[in-house]
C-alpha cells in the first residue's frame, strides 16, 4: 500500500459520519446536486446557515413542508442569492459587534444553481464579492435550467442539447455558444475575494477540503462545483459518479484554486482521455459529428493550457 493510498484512508477515516442532509426530499435518482449538499454540509458542520436560491435543490427540497437540512435554511429568490448570504453576515457582525451575541461565527454558505450564480443571480453574486462580505457562495452546477424543464444556461457546454437548443438541420451543433468562466474569469477577478476552487463530486475529499478552505477563509469565497443530471444530460441515474469522473479526466472540468492569487492546480491526470469518452456517455451529445467533437476537443484544450495544465494557449483558435 502507497503512502497516498494510506493518506487517502486517513483522509477518509477524519470526515463526518454525521448526516445533516437527510432523507425527506424529492430529489431525482442520482441526483448530483444532492450529493453535493450532502458533502458540502459534511464539510461545514451544524454551525452553518444555508440561503438556497430558487432552483433545483429549493423545489424538490421543500414541497410539502419536507425539509432535508439538519441546519437552519432559508428561501432567496434566484435574483438574490448573494444579497441575502451578505444579508445574513451583515447582520450577525452587527449584533457581535454590540455583544449581543457570543459565541462562534456562523458558516453563512449560499447553495444556487448555474442560473441563480452565472445568470440571473450573476449582479447579486457580484455585489457580495466585490464587497468582501465573509460568507461562502456554492456553485453547484448542473449546466442548465433542470428545474423548469432542461433550458439552456450560461454554462451549458457548447453543442449540448436541451429544450431551447434542440440539434436541427439549421443548427447541427445545438447550443452555439461556449460556457461562462464562473470561477476563474469571474469570482477569481473582484479585487478583495480571498478564495475561489473548483470541485467535483467524484473527487470528495478534494470537494471536503476546499469547502473548509473557503469557510476558514476570512472574507468572500467562490466554490464551483460540477453537478452531472441525469434526468438533463441523460445517462444512467447509477451513474453520476462516473460521470463526475470522466469530465476531470478528459479535461472537461478542471480542478483548481486561487488563493491570495496564487493559482494552483489540485488534480491533474496523468494522461487526459479524449473529450470523445466523456462526450458519448450523455445523451445531450448524441448529434454531434466528429467536426463537433473536434471542435470540443480544441476547446478542452485550450482550457487545460490556460488554467496551467500545459503552456498558455489562445483563443483566437476558437474563433
Amino acid at each position: 500500500m502507497t503512502e497516498a493510498t494510506l493518506a487517502e484512508i486517513r483522509s477518509f477515516r477524519r470526515v463526518p459520519l454525521e448526516e445533516l442532509y437527510v432523507p425527506g426530499h424529492r430529489t431525482c435518482a442520482g441526483c448530483g446536486p444532492a450529493m453535493i449538499y450532502r458533502l458540502v454540509l459534511k464539510a461545514s458542520g451544524r454551525n452553518t446557515i444555508l440561503v438556497g436560491p430558487t432552483g433545483c435543490m429549493y423545489v424538490a427540497n421543500t414541497s410539502y413542508g419536507c425539509s432535508p437540512w439538519e441546519v437552519p435554511w432559508i428561501h432567496a429568490q434566484i435574483t438574490n442569492g448573494g444579497g441575502v448570504g451578505a444579508g445574513i453576515e451583515a447582520a450577525y457582525q452587527v449584533l457581535l459587534r454590540k455583544k449581543k451575541r457570543t459565541g462562534e461565527f456562523p458558516n453563512i454558505i449560499v447553495m444556487a444553481g448555474d442560473g441563480g450564480a452565472a445568470d440571473i443571480g450573476l449582479q447579486s453574486l457580484s455585489a457580495a464579492m466585490y464587497r468582501d462580505h465573509d460568507f461562502l457562495y456554492i456553485c453547484y452546477d448542473n449546466e442548465a435550467y433542470a428545474n423548469t424543464g432542461i433550458q439552456v444556461s450560461p454554462t451549458t457546454p457548447w453543442g449540448a442539447w436541451t429544450t431551447f437548443t434542440p440539434a436541427g438541420p439549421e443548427v447541427p451543433m445545438g447550443h452555439k455558444i461556449w460556457p461562462k468562466d464562473l470561477a476563474r474569469m469571474i469570482a477569481a477577478g473582484h479585487p478583495d475575494v480571498k478564495y475561489v476552487a473548483t470541485a467535483s463530486l467524484a473527487f470528495p475529499l478534494d470537494l471536503l477540503n476546499k469547502v473548509r478552505r473557503g469557510l476558514n477563509t476570512r472574507g468572500a469565497a467562490f466554490v464551483h462545483i460540477q453537478a452531472p443530471c441525469p434526468k438533463g444530460w441523460v445517462f444512467p441515474a447509477n451513474m453520476t459518479v462516473d460521470v463526475a469522473k470522466a469530465a476531470v479526466e478528459t479535461g472537461m472540468w478542471l480542478l483548481y484554486e486561487i488563493s491570495a492569487r496564487k493559482h494552483r492546480v489540485t488534480y491533474q491526470p496523468k494522461q487526459r482521455k479524449p473529450v470523445q469518452e466523456y462526450l458519448s456517455m450523455m445523451g445531450r451529445f448524441d448529434h454531434l459529428v466528429p467536426e463537433h467533437i473536434a471542435r470540443i476537443q480544441s476547446w478542452a484544450d485550450l482550457r487545460c493550457r490556460e488554467a496551467g495544465f500545459a503552456p498558455a494557449g489562445s483563443l483566437e483558435q476558437l474563433e
